[in-house]
């Protein structure tokens, strides 16, 4: 069980609105729910998570050979266990970076993705889960328009029209005896929306208004969260919620963490809709940005992998 609420997208997906109210109730208090009825098939997680478990039993040498170096400007690519930082302490986990495939090319964060030649099946499940995923995200959106009184298509007619599409898998080890449970540190996600897909060991920890709450997993379900840009368009009405891993389970955890985000040369003014807003975790008043999505995109992104950013990036 979990304090977070689960909507059921089924209503939205055929046209209705029923959801839209759940979905708004739900940015204003914590930013996160629970979602069913949302039509990806289990037999893709299935496969997913298979692929995933076998390219990260694969010796270390082999999961190197699609480190993160080769992806270049596309960001993409394998990191090991402690090559990424959040809230400026390694995280106890090793990953996989993924995102829309395309061509070479100047943009950063956008190109052709890095597959492990030892595991076919893993780009094949990876690209299908992409354009279900897109898909969900699309009609998420079009609920939180709902909820905003703005036409349903008002995201994908935008700001999502051609959105960023970033994607990881993330493999965490047990935690060492007498350890923390340190999985990722506290943080807010960049963008608009958040799918996550967890195995069936817990850890996701969530800070909402009466504080810490586990997002422990619900077969047949994703958690969704809103992002900065989200909270930024709404004045902090709908609100980019902190949180954190901690895997005390003392097993492996598996996560899939899907980012569905503006266009990256969108900028991001806030939306025909004037509600209050309350004071950030963190200080910060998202209001004052300027500039597109890309730009805070790769300010964010930049102190996740601080060597990439000086030898790839350049920036």
């Amino acid at each position: 069980m979990s304090e977070l609420p689960v909507i059921d997208l089924t209503s939205l997906r055929a046209g209705g609105t029923d959801a839209a109210a759940e979905i708004g109730a739900a940015c204003r208090d914590s930013g996160f729910f629970y979602v069913t009825g949302h039509g990806v098939p289990d037999a893709l997680t299935t496969r997913l998570d298979a692929a995933a478990r076998e390219f990260f039993a694969l010796p270390q040498e082999a999961k190197n050979e699609i480190a993160m170096e080769y992806g270049g400007r596309a960001w993409r690519g394998y990191f090991p266990v402690g090559g990424e930082l959040t809230s400026g302490r390694p995280d106890l986990k090793e990953g996989v970076y993924f995102g829309e495939e395309r061509p070479p090319g100047d943009l950063p964060l956008h190109g052709p993705n890095l597959f492990p030649a030892q595991v076919p099946e893993l780009r094949e499940s990876v690209l299908a889960y992409l354009a279900a995923m897109s898909g969900l995200a699309q009609t998420v959106m079009g609920g939180v328009a709902l909820s905003l009184g703005l036409p349903r298509d008002y995201f994908a007619a935008g700001y999502t029209a051609r959105p960023t599409i970033l994607f990881r898998i993330f493999h965490y080890p047990p935690a060492p005896p007498g350890d923390d449970g340190w999985g990722v540190g506290e943080h807010t996600d960049y963008g608009l929306l958040t799918l996550l897909l967890q195995d069936s060991n817990g850890g996701l920890q969530v800070h909402t208004p009466r504080g810490w709450v586990d997002a422990p997993p619900i077969p047949g379900t994703f958690v969704c969260n809103i992002g900065d840009m989200l909270d930024k368009l709404t004045g902090g009405h709908y609100r980019s919620t902190p949180h954190r891993v901690r895997n005390l389970s003392g097993n492996e955890r598996l996560s899939f963490p899907f980012f569905f985000d503006p266009g990256w040369d969108s900028e991001v003014p806030p939306l025909p809709y004037t509600e209050g807003g309350r004071a950030r975790w963190d200080g910060q008043d998202l209001r004052a940005f300027t500039g597109t999505y890309g730009d805070y995109l790769l300010g964010k992104v930049a102190k996740v992998f601080p060597r990439l950013r000086d030898d790839v990036l350049g920036a």
